[in-house]
């Protein structure tokens, strides 16, 4: 599938994430620049690269018609590679209730209007997202918390998702450069990269996923796009 990537500096975004993860000093390695073969709970590995991916869906349409939604948060081997369903364990088929429990409604709101599945089971799609890449984020495994409770890193999971997707307003980034949705525009690869269908950020991070500070990384994979006549349509019924 193609996608589009932009460029943006260091990200630090103060999440609601719970109390008992474990802290990182400021100096800790920048995700996927060490040598290290072993991840800890400061250190994302081998998932050390992390991207916000987002979905323009628009047959049928899901989302809001002036915002993207969100696709996921994944975990990249540096290299284009990744790990999934890491742990069988712990992927919960019950991503709505534990939410609830740990009273995060206002994020599931937030969810349930800006993280929806295009065929209409959004609880399947959130189940499907933390299986297969939650549980490969080795920084948010249950050691990495001081007096855990159970399927606590799964809400800071989703929280911190939604926190990176909130600053991240690929509609309004790409508006502000005069591109915006048209039935019959079309647009050179030199505008945009890729067919706007979805986007994907890629950032490496300094400390645990959660409470560390993601910077902008260049692009692991690559797609073949073509160089002019690209469409970005509106979402419409």
């Amino acid at each position: 599938m193609s996608f589009a990537r932009a460029s943006i500096g260091l990200i630090a975004l103060a999440a609601s994430v719970s109390a008992s993860i474990k802290t990182c000093s400021n100096n800790n390695t920048l995700s996927c620049h060490s040598s290290s073969k072993a991840g800890t709970c400061c250190y994302n590995y081998p998932g050390g690269a992390l991207l916000q991916t987002q979905f323009w869906d628009t047959d049928p349409v899901s989302g809001p018609t002036d915002s993207w939604t969100i696709h996921g948060l994944w975990p990249d081997n540096c290299d284009g590679t990744y790990e999934s369903n890491c742990d069988e364990s712990r992927a919960y088929t019950n991503i709505t209730e534990i939410l609830k429990a740990q009273d995060r409604t206002d994020l599931l709101s937030y969810m349930e209007d800006y993280w929806v599945d295009i065929n209409g089971d959004s609880e399947s799609f959130w189940e499907h997202e933390w299986g297969k890449h939650g549980t490969c984020v080795n920084t948010i495994k249950p050691s990495c918390y001081s007096n855990y409770s159970p399927q606590e890193e799964v809400g800071d999971f989703f929280q911190k998702t939604v926190d990176l997707f909130k600053g991240l307003d690929t509609y309004k980034a790409l508006s502000d450069a005069g591109i915006t949705p048209d039935e019959s525009k079309t647009y050179t690869l030199s505008e945009i990269h890729g067919k706007l269908n979805q986007a994907w950020y890629f950032f490496n991070v300094r400390g645990n996923a959660i409470t560390g500070k993601y910077q902008a990384a260049d692009t692991l994979t690559k797609a073949s796009c073509p160089s002019s006549g690209i469409k970005y349509v509106p979402k419409s019924n």
